[in-house]
């Protein structure tokens, strides 16, 4: 039996992958990678040309991602099933697979899932950038100084629960925005940090975008990240 080896690539641009996840990319015999039904998938689009044209790929299409609400039992019964197939043809195969993951597989990454069904001793993960570390460098202002508390967020949180983390925070990073950019803005502003805010698309990739989010109307995907840089001790 093989192993699964899920490879981080960063946040986007390829040239940011390690070394590691390179190197097992460019061995690897079977690919899979996460879809939307129709779509080719960011992490498949960060490799393009990579992968060995040898190689099998295994794409793994979600059977719902923003159609119905993530609050809908139906949504977390899709899901499960969705997982546990997956998990168990990447526990039977033969020889390893490796799965991509943008940003790092242990940060609200897709690959979790997978993880929390599969042996462990079968299981490797190479850890990546996570897409917050180059949305936070494109702004051109580190995100934390001296003793700032840092603060990550999905935007998915209830809007009372947002304000109340935004204002209780120094530096912070929201992740999960696309049609939740109202309530954060909503959320920064009750807050009083929505001048600060900044909004991070496509970060490290083709047609990445740095606006102030106060100026965004919207609408944005939804890994999109907001910043908000902290103001602690400075030189």
């Amino acid at each position: 039996m093989g192993k699964v080896i899920c490879i981080g690539l960063g946040p986007g641009d390829p040239d940011l992958m390690s070394l590691r996840a390179h190197r097992t990319l460019t061995q690897a015999r079977i690919v899979a990678y996460f879809r939307k039904a129709g779509r080719p998938g960011q992490a498949r689009r960060i490799v393009e040309g990579l992968i060995p044209a040898t190689a099998e790929e295994w794409p793994m299409e979600y059977p719902v991602t923003t159609e119905i609400p993530f609050d809908d039992p139906a949504y977390n019964a899709q899901l499960a099933a969705f997982y546990d197939l997956w998990a168990a043809r990447l526990a039977g195969a033969a020889e390893d697979v490796v799965v991509l993951c943008e940003g790092d597989p242990f940060f609200y990454g897709s690959f979790m899932h997978l993880h929390a069904r599969l042996p462990r001793e079968r299981v490797e993960v190479v850890p990546g950038i996570p897409g917050m570390s180059g949305c936070w460098t494109a702004t051109g202002q580190p995100i934390t100084w001296g003793d700032d508390v840092l603060t990550v967020l999905p935007a998915t949180l209830p809007e009372d629960e947002l304000t109340r983390r935004v204002a209780d925070t120094d530096a912070l990073v929201v992740m999960k925005i696309g049609r939740n950019l109202p309530r954060l803005r909503r959320a920064l502003a009750a807050a009083g940090r929505l001048d600060d805010a900044w909004l991070v698309e496509r970060g490290t990739m083709p047609g990445e975008t740095v606006r102030r989010l106060a100026e965004v109307e919207g609408p944005v995907p939804y890994f999109t990240i907001a910043i908000v840089h902290g103001r602690g001790r400075r030189p």
